[in-house]
């Protein structure tokens, strides 16, 4: 039984670290760490995000200046057409700075722009690549595959004054499949990324969800065995206490029976109460100094009733108590101490019947009965939870419990349990 403290929520789990948050892009972090008061905005620009896009950019500027230097020489292209094609260059590689904010716009903008113009293919390079990363599949296949399809009518056009078509056509498909092969490769480490990082929160979850049911079990098993420890003892000083209140008639040997019940009561009482103390601070149900109690134990239950002047009738048809299980022998136990604690309670003076019998393999069923009391009875406050415990641990042990009013009027709580 674990003593270990665990908090009701789940907590969430903790946050990069601040020093660390640079290294990563901003969509990683917006991912794993979402800040609440941000939601509904594009996250910030970390700064590994402007280093990449500042290096993206570089790659454009050296690309497109590749290009119009090709454009120039040229002999297929008019001074015109080369100006207004680096014009265009110009602009689309200043627009490599909105890719992360429109990455979709800009590579349906780009396929137009490598058509006509060569200074524009290294945004248009970027614009893919960052289509690849940042969208789904559906997207990047539809821009990569028009784009491809407009390569042979873009050196149609204008051809290449170096290479031959054909060579240059298959040299720019190639281009445009590992421009997207890389992209998908990046977008698929960061889904395993968050794919693992999602998977370890699911585990730290389902972890602290099942410390605390096994808490919650532990608590209720500390609570129902409190109850059925505690509940007989504190009746029973009830009884001789309230006998000594409304009887001060009485003689000195009734007195000072009634007084050492009560002494014995209480010593027993606090020295339950010290068991259970012990098992909340040392987390181990069987480090109690005290013998847990059997079935050969009913005979001093039924003794210490009736010493409390209760009436009671054991029928007890075991022959060999001791070769009852420990654990059935302990079930069986704490069933008749609420039985007997409830007839106390609710049925004074009526003589209540606690009935054994069974063997091995037939099982160990258990009676606690009483009669209808005779005359009124002042209503006692009780919350019913001491059946339900019982229910349960008769549940726990593999067998069933049945409780409920008679006929007669009186009441019944029978039990089997199992024995192997």
């Amino acid at each position: 039984m674990s003593n270990v403290s665990v908090d009701e929520t789940v907590a969430e789990p903790p946050a990069f670290p601040r020093r660390r948050r640079w290294l990563l892009p901003s969509a990683v972090i917006h991912e794993f760490d979402p800040d609440p008061a941000r939601s509904g905005r594009r996250p910030r620009r970390t700064a590994r995000d402007w280093i990449v896009d500042f290096s993206c950019f570089l790659v454009a500027v050296v690309i497109g200046m590749i290009g119009a230097d090709a454009v120039s020489q040229n002999p297929h292209v008019s001074q015109t057409a080369a100006d207004l094609d680096q014009l265009i260059g110009v602009l689309a590689c200043a627009a490599v700075w909105l890719r992360r904010r429109w990455p979709l716009g800009l590579a349906v903008a780009s396929v137009p722009l490598g058509v006509v113009s060569d200074t524009a293919g290294g945004a248009c390079v970027i614009a893919l690549f960052t289509l690849a990363v940042h969208r789904p599949f559906r997207y990047v296949a539809w821009a990569a595959g028009v784009s491809i399809a407009l390569v042979p009518l873009t050196y149609r056009l204008r051809p290449d004054a170096d290479l031959p078509y054909v060579v240059v056509v298959v040299l720019s498909v190639l281009l445009i499949g590992a421009i997207v092969g890389w992209g998908m490769l990046v977008r698929a480490k960061r889904q395993l990324m968050f794919s693992l990082r999602d998977r370890a929160r699911r585990a730290e979850t389902e972890a602290r969800l099942r410390a605390e049911q096994a808490q919650r079990l532990a608590r209720e098993a500390i609570a129902r065995e409190m109850h059925d420890v505690l509940a007989h003892r504190l009746t029973l000083l009830s009884v001789h206490a309230g006998a000594l209140e409304f009887r001060p008639d009485a003689s000195q040997e009734e007195i000072a029976r009634a007084a050492g019940v009560i002494r014995e009561s209480a010593h027993e009482a606090l020295q339950d109460l010290r068991e259970i103390i012990g098992v909340l601070r040392a987390g181990e149900q069987d480090d109690t100094g005290r013998p847990q109690p059997t079935l050969a134990g009913l005979d001093t239950l039924v003794a210490e009733s009736r010493e409390a002047g209760m009436k009671v009738a054991l029928d007890n048809r075991v022959a060999d108590p001791a070769a009852v299980p420990a654990s059935v022998g302990r079930t069986a136990y704490r069933i008749a101490q609420e039985g007997l604690t409830n007839a106390r309670k609710h049925a004074p003076g009526t003589e209540a019947t606690v009935t054994v019998s069974g063997g091995p393999g037939e099982g160990l069923v258990l009676t606690v009965r009483n009669p209808a009391p005779e005359g009124d009875v002042p209503p006692v406050p009780g919350s019913g939870q001491g059946l339900i415990g019982l229910t349960e641990r008769a549940t726990l042990a593999g067998g069933r419990l049945e409780h409920g009013p008679e006929a007669d009027g009186g009441f019944q709580v029978r039990a089997w349990l199992p024995w192997g």
